[in-house]
C-alpha cells in the first residue's frame, strides 16, 4: 500500500464517510484545476506576445499596424510547430479535448492520459496565441479532467468516485476560464458524467466554487462581456426568438457538417499530417487578411456585436468566414475547443437575424444586441448539445438576466432541431469518426469494465458448411432460439443459419434432395469477440432480431467460443445499473 493509498484510509476512517473524503479531494481538483486553467490562459498570451507582440484578447484591433505577410504567415508558423509537436510528442498523433473526456468517461472509468493532458494544453496554446480559430475552454477541460483523473488514481478511487471526481475538474476548469461557477457544474454534468447524480453534484459544486475563487482572485470578478441593458420590448418578439432559435440550428449543423468535410478534405490532401496544420494556417491567414476578427477566440468581436457596432453585412461575413475559418483548424490539425467560435457564429447570426426582425416595426424591437446575445446562446448550446449549462453560460459571461426567457426559447428550439436533424452534439461526431459511441456516457459507462467472456454461453450448436440437410435439420431441432452456427474443420466461424430463414427449406425438402447449405449460410451477422466490452456490444443486437450473437476467441482467429443473448446483457445491465445506483447514492462500499 503507498502513501496515497494509506492517506486515503486513514482520511475514510477518520470522518466514517467516503463522501466527505471525496468532498475534499473535490477541493484539491478544483483548487489545482483552476490554477492550471489560468497557467494555460498566460501561456496563450505568451505565445501570442512571441508571434504578434501583445498579450491582450483584443486581437484584431492589435494586428492592425502589422505587415499583411505577418497576418497570413503566423497562423502557418504556429501550425507548423502544432504539426511536428503531434508528429513526435503527442499520444496518437491527434489534438484531444472535450471529446477525449467524455470518451474517458464513458468507456475508461474516468482515465484520462496525463501526457495527452500536458499535450493538449501545449498545442492548443501554440494554435490559440498563433491566430488558429478555436476556443480555449476544450484544453482547459483537459486539462483540468487530467489532474482529476492522477488524483483518482493515486487515491484508488472506485469507478463511480473516479468519474465524479472527472466531473469535479471538468467543472473547475469551466468555471476558472469564464468565471461561471454554476454553469461549469451543469456542463460538467450534462456533457462530461452524462446524467444527474446526487452524490456527484455536492463535490462537483465544491469543485466548481474552488476553481471561480482561485480565478476571481486571479482576474477579478468581472463579466467576460460588457452588454448594453435590454429589455424584450414586446411578447410578440418571441416569435422573433423562435426563429432565430431555428436559424440558429441551420448555422449550427452547418458548422459542424463542414468541420467534418474539412477533416475529410485534409485527410484526401498528399500532405503528410504533421504538415497539415500549417496549410490550414495559410487559409485561415488569408481569410485574416480580410477579416481578422476571426483570429484566436474572438472575444473584441463579440464585443462589438453586442453593442451594435456591426453593419448587417459585416455580420454575415463575419459569420460565414468564423464558420469557414474554424472548420479549417479543427480539420487540418490545430488543436482547441469549439465553445468560443460557437459563441462568436452565435453573435454574428443573432445580430443580423435582429437588424432584418427589427425592419417592419423598430419600435417592437429590444434591438439587435439583444439578439445577438440570444444567438449566442442558441447556437452554442445546438453545438454542444448542452442547453441547460449554455444557458446558465450565457447569464454568467454577460451578468445580464433580463433576456432568460428568450435565451431558453431560443436555445431549446436550436438544440432540438440540431439533434432531430444531425445529431447530438459536434463532440458526438468527433467521437464517431473514431468508431465510438457513447450513447450519451450513461448506458456505457454502467456497462464499461464488464466484458463479453463473463456472460457467453458455450451450449452452441454448430454444423459444418459442407453439412447435408439431415444435419442441418437435426441442428435447428437441437438449437436454443433455433440459431446454428456454421464452422469450417477448424471450427472457425463461417456464419450463423436460422430456423426463421431456412426452416422451410429443410423441413419440406424430400429426404435425398440435393442441398447445399454453403448458399443459405448468413455472414452477415455482427460477431462479438470475448474481450470485447459490453458497453459498445449493445448497439450490435440491433442488427438481429432473435437476440443471439456469436462470439469469437479473436478477430485474427476467428474460432468460434460460444454464443451471446440480448437478455443476459440486458440483465446484466440491470444489476450493474442497481450496483451504480447504490455507489451514487452512498449505499455500497468499494467495488
Amino acid at each position: 500500500m503507498d502513501r496515497f493509498s494509506k492517506l486515503r484510509a486513514r482520511a475514510a476512517g477518520a470522518v466514517g464517510n467516503e463522501q466527505v473524503l471525496l468532498s475534499g479531494l473535490a477541493v484539491v481538483v478544483g483548487v489545482a484545476a483552476a490554477f492550471a486553467a489560468v497557467l494555460f490562459r498566460e501561456l496563450i498570451g505568451l505565445v501570442q506576445a512571441a508571434f504578434f507582440g501583445f498579450e491582450h484578447e483584443h486581437v484584431a484591433s492589435g494586428v492592425e499596424g502589422l505587415a499583411w505577410w505577418h497576418i497570413l504567415l503566423a497562423p502557418a508558423f504556429g501550425g507548423l510547430l502544432v504539426g511536428l509537436y503531434l508528429r513526435f510528442l503527442m499520444p496518437g498523433g491527434r489534438p484531444q479535448g472535450v471529446a477525449d473526456v467524455i470518451e474517458a468517461n464513458a468507456l475508461r472509468a474516468g482515465r484520462v492520459s496525463g501526457r495527452a493532458g500536458l499535450g493538449a494544453a501545449l498545442v492548443s496554446a501554440a494554435s490559440i496565441g498563433t491566430g488558429a480559430s478555436v476556443g480555449r475552454e476544450g484544453p482547459a477541460v483537459h486539462l483540468g479532467a487530467t489532474i482529476a483523473s492522477y488524483i483518482g488514481r493515486r487515491f484508488r478511487l472506485t469507478r463511480s468516485q473516479s468519474r465524479t471526481l472527472l466531473g469535479c475538474g471538468v467543472a473547475a476548469a469551466v468555471a476558472a476560464s469564464f468565471n461561471a461557477p454554476v454553469a461549469g457544474v451543469f456542463f460538467a454534468l450534462e456533457v462530461v458524467i452524462g446524467h444527474y447524480a446526487l452524490t456527484a453534484f455536492a463535490p462537483i459544486v465544491i469543485a466548481s466554487v474552488a476553481g471561480t475563487i482561485v480565478s476571481r482572485t486571479y482576474f477579478g470578478d468581472i463579466p467576460a462581456f460588457v452588454v448594453p441593458p435590454h429589455e424584450i420590448a414586446s411578447f410578440l418578439e418571441f416569435g422573433a426568438f423562435a426563429l432565430l432559435g431555428v436559424t440558429s440550428a441551420m448555422a449550427a449543423i452547418a458548422f459542424m457538417r463542414l468541420v467534418t468535410v474539412a477533416q475529410t478534405v485534409a485527410e484526401r490532401t498528399r500532405l503528410p499530417r504533421w504538415l497539415r496544420p500549417t496549410a490550414g494556417g495559410l487559409i485561415v491567414g488569408a481569410i485574416a487578411l480580410l477579416y481578422p476578427e476571426i483570429l484566436g477566440v474572438g472575444y473584441e468581436a463579440m464585443d462589438n456585436a453586442l453593442n451594435e457596432n456591426y453593419a448587417l453585412t459585416a455580420l454575415i461575413a463575419l459569420a460565414v468566414l468564423k464558420i469557414v475559418a474554424t472548420a479549417i483548424s479543427l480539420g487540418f490539425g490545430f488543436g482547441g475547443g469549439i465553445f468560443s467560435p460557437s459563441l462568436f457564429i452565435g453573435a454574428m447570426v443573432g445580430g443580423a437575424f435582429g437588424i432584418v426582425a427589427s425592419i417592419p416595426n423598430p419600435d417592437l424591437s429590444s434591438g439587435h444586441g439583444a439578439y445577438t446575445l440570444v444567438g449566442m446562446g442558441a447556437v452554442s448550446g445546438a453545438v454542444l448539445g448542452a442547453p441547460i449549462s449554455t444557458m446558465l453560460i450565457i447569464v454568467e459571461l454577460t451578468g445580464d438576466y433580463r433576456l432568460t426567457i428568450a435565451v431558453m426559447v431560443a436555445v431549446v428550439i436550436a438544440s432540438l432541431l440540431t439533434r432531430t436533424f444531425h445529431g447530438p452534439s459536434l463532440f458526438h461526431d468527433q467521437l464517431a469518426a473514431r468508431g465510438i459511441s457513447v450513447r450519451g456516457g450513461h448506458d456505457v459507462a454502467v456497462m464499461s469494465g464488464i466484458r463479453v467472456d463473463s456472460l457467453v454461453r458455450d451450449d452452441v450448436v454448430t454444423v459444418r458448411a459442407d453439412a447435408d440437410v439431415d444435419a442441418v435439420r437435426s441442428a435447428l431441432l437441437a438449437a436454443a432460439g433455433g440459431v446454428v452456427f456454421a464452422v469450417d474443420e477448424e471450427r472457425r466461424l463461417v456464419g450463423t443459419v436460422t430456423l426463421a430463414t431456412l426452416g422451410k427449406d429443410v423441413f419440406s425438402s424430400p429426404e435425398g434432395r440435393s442441398f447445399s447449405l454453403e448458399d443459405a449460410i448468413d455472414r452477415s451477422r455482427p460477431v462479438l469477440v470475448l474481450n470485447d466490452e459490453l458497453g459498445p456490444a449493445i448497439d450490435q443486437f440491433g442488427a438481429v432480431r432473435d437476440g443471439i450473437l456469436p462470439v469469437v476467441r479473436s478477430r485474427d482467429l476467428p474460432v468460434l467460443a460460444g454464443r451471446l443473448e440480448e437478455t443476459e446483457v440486458m440483465r446484466a445491465y440491470n444489476q450493474a445499473l442497481e450496483r451504480l445506483r447504490d455507489e451514487e447514492h452512498g449505499d455500497s462500499g468499494r467495488q
